[in-house]
């Protein structure tokens, strides 16, 4: 169960799985208030959060959606909504005209197809403009408590580093690194390693030397490995 068995192609799948899993609780502690960090009080807000967070910010998003809710509060008002009038509101996300055409198509078909409400599938859920399976299992697993595995960049650049996969297709990153946990625990994994990804384990300059898991990661060297230097890479959780 070690980062040099990883390394040198020794380690058993029992192995990898403890490894795995070791490395999650350790997060878990690092990260005791890891969550969904975009703001949301129903599905259906975290449903358009999650769509309008595609090529820009949680933080941007957050600036936008108060004001977006307040107008538009629910699929029958967002389908109605005058273009302009939503295009403007989008503005600040960028990419503001595709994404007002998938949020009032998404209104129309959530009326349509699902009677305004917000399906609690993924196949329901991917029929939805702008929603694939990443964007599915955010909203299950943060707004239905169902179990889902979102990988989005962060997940995906942390999977390979702990060796978990050496996959860079999505779905099959989200089936190897399931196979390695029991469903309960998804939903909270997907937000340590996000958090680990925001925080300690950039993509260009990881902090290794800052890193809680550093002794179980065999990608350990790839970032700045001095630990003064390494806690200045480190960007805290936003208050």
């Amino acid at each position: 169960m070690t980062a040099r068995d990883a390394r040198q192609g020794r380690e058993t799948r029992t192995a990898l799985i403890r490894r795995a899993r070791r490395i999650d609780r350790i997060l878990a502690e690092t990260y005791p208030d890891a969550r969904a960090e975009l703001d949301f009080g129903s599905p259906w807000q975290l449903l358009v959060a999650t769509i309008l967070s595609a090529q820009t910010t949680d933080v941007r998003v957050n600036a936008v959606t108060p004001e977006l809710f307040r107008r538009w509060p629910d699929p029958a008002a967002l389908a109605g909504a005058d273009r302009t009038e939503l295009e403007d509101t989008l503005r600040p996300l960028g990419f503001y005209r595709a994404k007002s055409e998938a949020l009032l198509r998404l209104g129309r078909q959530l009326l349509d197809d699902f009677g305004g409400e917000v399906p609690r599938t993924l196949p329901g859920l991917v029929t939805l403009p702008g929603v694939g399976r990443k964007t599915a299992n955010v909203v299950l697993g943060n707004a239905f408590g169902i179990p889902g595995i979102t990988v989005d960049t962060h997940f995906g650049r942390l999977a390979r580093r702990f060796g978990w996969t050496t996959q860079t297709d999505p779905d099959k990153v989200e089936a190897e690194v399931g196979a390695l946990f029991p469903p309960a625990d998804w939903v909270m994994l997907c937000h340590h390693l996000i958090w680990h990804g925001r925080r300690r384990c950039h993509a260009r300059r990881p902090a290794c030397g800052a890193c809680p898991v550093a002794a179980l990661c065999p990608s350990y060297g790839e970032g700045e490995t001095d630990p003064v230097k390494a806690a200045a890479l480190v960007r805290e959780p936003r208050r």
